[in-house]
């Protein structure tokens, strides 16, 4: 058993060369050389089941998100899953909230075209899970509780209405929270998942949930430390500057 899980976030499947963007051929390589070392996903339910009961995680398991819901989770993301036999947690920023129309499309986001109605249910079947990620993706750090609420609780309403199930999980937009939407979230989710760069541990906050970035994985030779002693190490290396960074910006800020 181990102590210690990653949990993988990708945004879109491109090769855009942005912070959001993972290669899809880094994307599979990635997920084909963890299959061969005998690794498996775990649903991000399961994962919580295991912090909240303190007990190890399964060994050679992984958790893999999406945050937004670009199409291409669908259109290269979720044949590659299928074909390594993997699952994944989709997080849908999903729009103004509003009945949506049968097949309809997501709301472009960053300039980028997003799932459809159909592929979300397509992917429901081909036991994809999906998560909240509020209607317009705003920083919720410093909103008003009520506008807080509304962001959660409305997405959250119109997935389980289109899907027919239940949403437990949440993501904050673009990783950031306070102290106001994190005691929210926690009205609304089982769980919530952070940009905090690092593992789930036994001790990991459930509605902060530590999670890895595609930005460092970005290569193959990156991605490739996943299946080794070394990633715990090259996660905690990288979070050294990341925290000094962030530390700075706050003090800037204040």
């Amino acid at each position: 058993m181990a102590t210690s899980l990653p949990v993988l976030t990708f945004h879109a499947l491109d090769d855009a060369g942005s912070v959001t963007s993972c290669h899809p051929g880094v994307f599979e390589h990635g997920l084909a050389r963890l299959q061969a070392l005998g690794y498996r996903t775990m649903r991000l339910p399961e994962a919580l089941a295991c912090l909240r009961q303190r007990r190890p995680f399964p060994e050679r398991a992984f958790v893999v998100t999406f945050d937004d819901g670009f199409q291409s989770a669908y259109t290269k993301g979720f044949p590659m899953l299928q074909r390594h036999g993997m699952s994944a947690t989709v997080f849908l920023t999903v729009g103004p909230a509003r009945a949506p129309r049968p097949g309809g499309r997501l709301p472009p986001f960053e300039g980028r075209t997003m799932l459809s109605w159909s592929e979300i249910r397509e992917m429901q079947a081909g036991g994809i899970e999906f998560g909240a990620h509020t209607l317009t993706h705003p920083d919720l750090t410093g909103m008003p509780a009520d506008r807080i609420a509304v962001e959660m609780s409305a997405s959250k309403a119109l997935i389980e209405d289109v899907l027919g199930t239940p949403v437990t999980t949440f993501a904050y937009p673009f990783g950031r929270y306070d102290a106001r939407s994190h005691r929210i979230a926690q009205q609304f989710f089982s769980c919530a998942c952070a940009d905090t760069l690092g593992l789930l541990s036994t001790h990991s906050d459930p509605y902060a949930l530590e999670r890895v970035d595609a930005y460092y994985l970005r290569t193959d030779r990156l991605f490739a430390l996943m299946g080794t002693a070394l990633f715990p190490w090259y996660v905690r290396g990288r979070n050294v500057p990341r925290r000094l960074r962030r530390s700075l910006q706050e003090r800037w800020r204040a």
